[in-house]
């Protein structure tokens, strides 16, 4: 009786966050409660060789939708990661990718592309 509500409240749409240290360290997770989920992925960050004052609360969608990381580089080195999420499709994403990385409007960018990408569901996927 009592774990019915816990899989009813896990029912529904569900959150992505996301957390860097740049150049050192990232994680993602999703879920349901904003607070929760940014943590969990800070804490997937630390996990990955980071201090937690380093790991940065960068992007938080709710509804996750289809979602992906970018891997953006300037023409004179430095370079980035970008967040992109809450689409509808994968068709969607990846047109926001394209987009995002028209080095046309871009010029100073060098290299952009998608280095990961999330269903709707929350499970990663290998960018085509």
């Amino acid at each position: 009786m009592l774990a019915a509500p816990a899989a009813i409240a896990q029912d529904g749409p569900i959150g992505i966050a996301f957390s860097e240290a740049p150049k050192r360290s990232s994680g993602v997770c999703t879920g349901q409660n904003t607070e929760a989920t940014l943590n969990s992925a800070r804490a997937k960050c630390v996990e990955g060789g980071a201090m937690a004052s380093d790991c940065l609360r960068v992007k938080w969608c709710y509804p996750a939708g289809w979602s992906a990381d970018l891997f953006v580089q300037h023409r004179e080195g430095i370079h980035w990661h970008e967040y992109l999420c809450g689409w509808n499709s994968k068709e969607a994403v990846m047109a926001a990718v394209t987009v995002a990385c028209d080095r046309e409007r871009r010029n100073f960018l060098i290299e952009c592309s998608a280095v990961q990408l999330w269903d709707d569901k929350g499970r990663e996927l290998t960018p085509n």
